[in-house]
């Protein structure tokens, strides 16, 4: 396998201080016939010529309409391309732009204007009508990307609570309540943008790769703004297909996969990785990779991080080239990292606490003075996370705060027992919650997945080795008082496990 890691990074030919809309600009006029964004399943592309021309003509369309600078662009597109023109266009515009999730009803649209207290305009490409009453509307062509449909309305005054500067606005999945809204600076974006593009090496010879969903912050950055910065190309797929995957990514002339870990662990669990020769590293955000994941992917270069929405989109990285450690997300790029006890003390390195991170890519506060407790005098703020770091400053994860499971005094961390059970090879998947319990508070239960061809195994004789197992390597008190087989778990869009629904499966069992 070629992995071409000493390439050098183009970074460097970005200025720190360059706007979004004048990289844009610059790519197009330096670069007019390079592909920027390729579609995974057609022969559809944009290079950065026809990237800026669309920008150009959406911005004017924005302008046309007298959206303020603040005003907020509802970018409910499901077409990538497309997508990526609308979003970029209203954040280098210095609009607000919203990421819909079109896997919403046509109702999700109305409820963020709401979230936000209003909106400017809703840009669709739905079969069915998402827009909202009253609202300028607009639809995108996905052959021409330009606009069609363009629909008047009342358009909202200035928002006294946006930002001086473009922004993109997302809402996190909080498990209780109503989800706490992020707004991102443009700064804030480009500023990870380049930690990215740095940190990865890239090129403008570099060709990503990228099924994750873009209404979701990783893709967003991690995905087209590092792309846009190195110069390089970012083949994108609507959804992640198994099938045909890697055949793919060879066909595709792929350099480097943006995935998370539960990509990863069906690829590793369902054939044989037959990696493109041309695939520099692999990329896995938000979470540790399962010892056997990592196993199954051999000798290939990983990049392991954990990020957040607060943090648009990476936190930690394991360096290029560097061997992944165990249970471990890498090392701060860009920002700080550490770890407090119960008293607010900073604790030493190995010692599991709360993890708190501040920092240029860090957000200052949620919309409207939300969960300002998590923020405190020094700009830090409170991740909600768990986690260790090492003398050489290797942060490891041990879960989220309210996942830790208080049996009777004692502290579980779920990662703990779910290590022990992925390292059966017949596990996919496996999540560890607490379970009520009138006694002893909670009680471990854990979730298992197997893997493709084990499904019609013996659920009961499979369940009870798993038992065995975590009697051979874990303490009484972590062992989960039932092993539950199960085809799937409730999932996020990006395809990580939502532990909270989980729980209340935990609940009513």
């Amino acid at each position: 396998m070629q992995h071409d890691a000493e390439r050098p990074a183009v970074t460097e030919a970005v200025s720190d201080d360059e706007s979004l809309i004048e990289l844009v600009r610059r790519r197009g006029d330096t670069s007019p016939d390079h592909p920027f964004l390729e579609d995974a399943r057609s022969d559809r592309a944009l290079t950065y010529g026809g990237f800026a021309d669309a920008v150009s003509t959406w911005t004017s369309t924005f302008d046309a309409l007298d959206i303020a600078p603040s005003g907020g662009v509802l970018v409910d597109v499901g077409d990538p391309l497309s997508f990526a023109v609308v979003h970029v266009a209203a954040l280098a515009s210095g609009r607000r732009s919203i990421p819909v999730d079109t896997g919403q009803p046509v109702s999700e649209p109305a409820r963020l204007a709401e979230l936000l207290r209003g909106a400017s305009l809703v840009v669709s490409d739905r079969d069915e009508d998402a827009t909202i009453d009253g609202v300028p509307a607009a639809r995108i062509d996905p052959a021409s990307f330009a606009v069609v449909g363009l629909r008047g309305g009342s358009v909202p005054p200035s928002n006294p609570d946006a930002l001086d500067t473009g922004s993109v606005v997302l809402f996190t999945s909080g498990s209780t309540g109503t989800p706490k809204g992020v707004e991102l600076p443009e700064p804030q974006l480009m500023f990870v943008a380049r930690a990215v593009a740095d940190h990865n090496a890239m090129t403008d010879r570099d060709r990503g790769f990228n099924s994750l969903p873009l209404f979701h912050v990783n893709a967003e950055v991690v995905g087209v703004l590092s792309t846009l910065v190195a110069g390089a190309t970012l083949v994108l797929d609507r959804r992640f297909r198994r099938t045909g995957f890697w055949e793919l990514l060879a066909e595709r002339r792929i350099t480097w996969l943006n995935a998370v870990p539960a990509v990863l662990a069906v690829l590793a669990k369902t054939g044989p990785l037959d990696l493109p020769a041309g695939l520099r590293f692999v990329r896995s955000a938000s979470a540790p990779l399962p010892d056997p994941v990592r196993e199954a992917l051999g000798d290939t270069p990983l990049v392991i991080s954990w990020g957040m929405t607060e943090g648009a989109s990476q936190i930690t990285a394991t360096p290029l080239g560097a061997s992944p450690r165990a249970g471990s997300v890498g090392v701060p790029v860009g920002s700080e990292v550490e770890v407090r006890g119960d008293d607010g003390a900073v604790l030493p390195p190995g010692e599991v606490g709360a993890l708190w991170i501040r920092g240029q890519g860090i957000v200052h506060r949620y919309l409207f003075g939300r969960a300002s407790d998590r923020f405190d005098d020094g700009g830090w703020l409170s991740t909600g996370d768990l986690g260790s770091v090492s003398e050489d400053g290797w942060v490891s994860l041990a879960g989220r705060s309210d996942d830790v499971i208080n049996r009777g005094g004692e502290k579980v961390y779920p990662s703990e027992v779910e290590d022990v059970l992925l390292g059966d090879a017949r596990v996919l998947e496996a999540v560890v919650v607490g379970r009520p319990d009138p006694i002893l508070g909670h009680v471990p239960i854990a979730y298992v997945i197997a893997q493709p061809g084990d499904e019609d195994i013996d659920a009961d004789a499979f369940t009870a080795e798993l038992a065995d197992r975590c009697v051979a390597h874990l303490t009484r008190f972590r062992r989960p008082v039932e092993i539950i087989m199960v085809p799937d778990l409730p999932r996020a869009p990006t395809g990580k496990v939502q532990r909270a629904r989980v729980r209340a499966m935990a609940t009513t069992d």
